[in-house]
């Protein structure tokens, strides 16, 4: 696995580029977590990070997500959690992102999008301070090139299960104007600093998490042949139509800005291995208990050959899948490679 992403690196490097990104600053939830819930909550347990990392590496996946794959493909190193003190590199770029985090405040995560933003703004104005009077700036950004940089986000999935937990079908698409409200003000707080290169991800389809299927299947809910939830994937693809159409609107806003819309909406109905939860876990296999009575996850055999890894997150070879379609830009509305995708 990491021989075939360094040869798709490689070539991705050298595909012809306008762009040359010194760094990465990520907004997000679970999905583009590097170690912020980690940091702020205690560490992520095995089996995740097994694939790749060969240990937990504060990554809700087997191994790498698709901004280390990214970073990669850029030449980057992999971009470190904001949140995390203790040997993290800033000097190309950093990760606000946290797992349940959503884009309007809500009950999994303190560190809702506007949050995340605030965070960014102290990190620069700091940094650049610090740059400026210091002799020893290799773990610093170069304050010139925060401007150069790619800003990216992976943010929105929580905003809709919250909905869907807490108030009914019908209530769910009537928040998502304010939802989208909130993500526009972010993007044009980051604009005010300097940022100029955006890459939006929509939603996935949640209607099609096995995690949510089999352990808290929605009340008089239509399923397809397949045992998708229909409300809710429906309820994504309005929620993406608006952010789409936000994206349009923002790009006549903000002339001096590129911003991509990237599709991730997949079905990963092919899970992996058990969801690591408190005192509960969906299981693949012999069920195992610690002394507490809490079920451990074990993994299955082959995690490239499934799209989930835990019936929630995706697996690393799916995340590897998405950013090979970043680089060729058939997933992209813009459709230019990643690489091209600047001012």
């Amino acid at each position: 696995m990491g021989l075939e992403i360094g040869k798709f690196a490689v070539a991705a490097r050298g595909l012809s580029s306008k762009c040359a990104f010194p760094a990465i600053y990520s907004f997000g939830d679970s999905t583009a977590d590097t170690g912020g819930m980690s940091a702020a909550f205690g560490p992520v347990p095995l089996p995740h990070g097994q694939t790749f990392f060969k240990k937990p590496s504060g990554r809700l996946s087997d191994g790498r997500l698709i901004i280390d794959f990214m970073a990669e493909c850029l030449g980057l190193p992999y971009v470190g959690a904001y949140l995390d003190s203790v040997g993290t590199k800033f000097a190309h770029g950093s990760n606000f992102a946290s797992a349940g985090s959503s884009i309007r405040q809500g009950p999994r995560s303190p560190f809702f999008l506007a949050l995340q933003v605030s965070q960014f703004m102290q990190f620069k104005a700091r940094t650049t301070e610090l740059y400026k009077n210091s002799s020893n700036r290799g773990d610093l950004p170069n304050p010139m090139e925060f401007s150069k940089a790619s800003y990216t986000f992976d943010i929105g999935q929580n905003d809709i299960i919250f909905g869907f937990l807490n108030t009914t079908e019908d209530q769910v698409p009537v928040t998502f104007p304010d939802i989208l409200t909130q993500f526009s003000q972010a993007v044009l707080r980051l604009y005010g600093e300097g940022a100029r290169a955006f890459l939006v991800h929509n939603v996935g389809p949640i209607g099609c998490l096995p995690f949510g299927a089999a352990m808290f299947p929605p009340k008089n809910t239509t399923r397809d042949k397949n045992q998708r939830a229909v409300a809710q994937n429906e309820a994504v693809k309005e929620f993406n139509r608006q952010l789409k159409d936000t994206v349009v609107q923002l790009r006549k806003q903000l002339p001096q800005a590129t911003i991509t819309y990237v599709d991730v909406y997949k079905d990963p109905w092919n899970f992996c291995c058990g969801i690591l939860e408190p005192n509960l876990v969906l299981f693949r296999g012999t069920k195992s208990e610690d002394k507490n009575n809490t079920c451990i996850a074990t993994a299955c055999p082959d995690p490239q050959k499934h799209i989930s890894w835990d019936g929630v997150y995706f697996s690393e070879a799916a995340n590897q899948w998405v950013v090979k379609k970043f680089f060729d830009g058939s997933v992209s509305d813009l459709s230019v490679p990643l690489n091209q995708a600047c001012p």
